[in-house]
């Protein structure tokens, strides 16, 4: 996206790529049907990005969701919003824009190297790159680093860009797992049982967390570790510090959204002390069946099972223990990253003139809901337009020289 800013100003563009190919967290991205962005209100949109809103909103008002869906378009590539209010590609792909819009830089002379693996500055202050065995400098008027976070290193986002800029004394916030799964001490029975079932219909907070006092309803999915979902992820910041804090998270669930405790607890009376097992007394009660009912089971004393007032307070409120994010390897984005006051408005490092940064290296985090990919072309249009400028206004160079590779 940097580059189509940057090439469409006018300004001579080269992307240096240490993968075979381009875009290959893209392409990933589409096999999940390409959600791009989101069709809710700028507001609310915005308060996805908690902790960085400030900073991004400037950057997404300039990009919004519908500058997004309006790129697609320019490539035939029609949108549509899906019950969730998600946006997609009509035909749920990926490939089609990708392949449509790398012939479109192309044909604005944008210069794509494959297997160039940036190693950081040399001495002299030269961009440094690995390539085929050799090292190869350049010395661009103006640089953007779009390096990506460090989940998924298989397709090139490696983290390997944190060791040269935090040696230039740029500042990083640790890399950390964000939209992932979280790992619980499930028993052998449970885990052979229900790994890979999923909970619907539920609600879920983070226990001791004031700032979001309403539980939020959604679904995940119990796993052979622990726990992962749409539900999860969007809870994953606060899980993640709440493990840092106290060496663990509880995951409150409400297991009955739809019924008020009182409820619960007047279904649960009813049917006490009769011939119902406990197994028809939940489903009677509050429609606690399968992994739901299971999930009771893992997580009580037997005990409470005996107690209606306890039962239900368990069913509204249901405490499951996580100890640890799952590696940052698997998880779908990254947390942590450049510094937010490293970079100005226009994303240029301050420690670094000419060099900007873009995309999953700055420092924030969003749940997935096509937020992610709308921070990231939004941070990138800013960049590229900027790096475009700053070349631009540059002394005049002969046009028609080719990038200086010098071993």
């Amino acid at each position: 996206m940097a580059a189509e800013a940057a090439s469409a100003l006018g300004a001579r563009v080269v992307i240096f790529d240490a993968m075979p190919s381009v875009g290959r967290k893209f392409l990933l991205a589409g096999k999940g049907g390409l959600n791009l962005t989101h069709d809710e209100p700028l507001p609310a949109f915005l308060a996805r990005y908690e902790g960085s809103q400030g900073r991004l909103r400037p950057l997404i008002k300039a990009y919004p969701p519908s500058a997004l869906r309006a790129f697609a378009g320019e490539f035939g590539i029609e949108t549509f919003v899906g019950t969730s209010g998600r946006v997609f590609p009509r035909d749920l792909k990926a490939a089609p824009l990708l392949r449509r819009w790398l012939q479109r830089l192309r044909a604005r002379g944008v210069v794509l190297l494959m297997r160039h693996r940036w190693r950081g500055w040399n001495a002299a202050g030269a961009l440094e790159f690995e390539h085929a065995g050799a090292v190869l400098t350049l010395t661009p008027t103006a640089t953007v680093l779009a390096l990506g976070g460090g989940s998924w290193p298989q397709l090139g986002s490696d983290g390997a860009w944190v060791a040269p800029l935090a040696a230039a004394g740029i500042a990083i916030t640790p890399l950390m797992p964000a939209n992932c799964g979280f790992e619980a001490q499930w028993s052998d029975f449970f885990r052979a049982r229900y790994a890979g079932t999923p909970l619907k219909a539920v609600a879920a907070r983070c226990a001791g967390d004031a700032s979001q006092p309403a539980p939020r309803r959604g679904e995940f999915v119990i796993t052979e570790t622990g726990v992962e979902g749409s539900l999860i992820y969007a809870l994953a910041s606060r899980l993640r510090r709440a493990i840092q804090a106290l060496g663990h998270a509880v995951l409150e669930l409400d297991l009955a959204p739809g019924l008020t405790l009182e409820a619960v607890q007047r279904a649960l009376a009813i049917g006490a002390g009769g011939k119902r097992t406990v197994a028809e007394q939940l489903r009677r009660a509050a429609g606690i069946t399968g992994v739901k009912s299971a999930l009771l089971r893992e997580v009580l004393p037997r005990a409470s099972f005996d107690n209606p007032l306890v039962l239900a307070a368990a069913i509204k409120s249901l405490p499951v223990r996580l100890h640890a994010p799952r590696p940052l390897a698997e998880a779908i984005s990254t947390a942590g990253g450049v510094a937010l006051h490293e970079v100005d408005q226009n994303l240029m490092v301050k420690r670094r003139p000419g060099v900007f940064c873009a995309g999953e290296m700055l420092d924030w985090e969003a749940p997935t809901g096509g937020y992610l990919l709308s921070a990231c072309f939004a941070t990138g249009a800013r960049a590229g337009r900027a790096a475009a400028s700053l070349a631009l206004a540059a002394p005049a160079a002969d046009d028609n020289k080719q990038p200086d590779l010098a071993p």
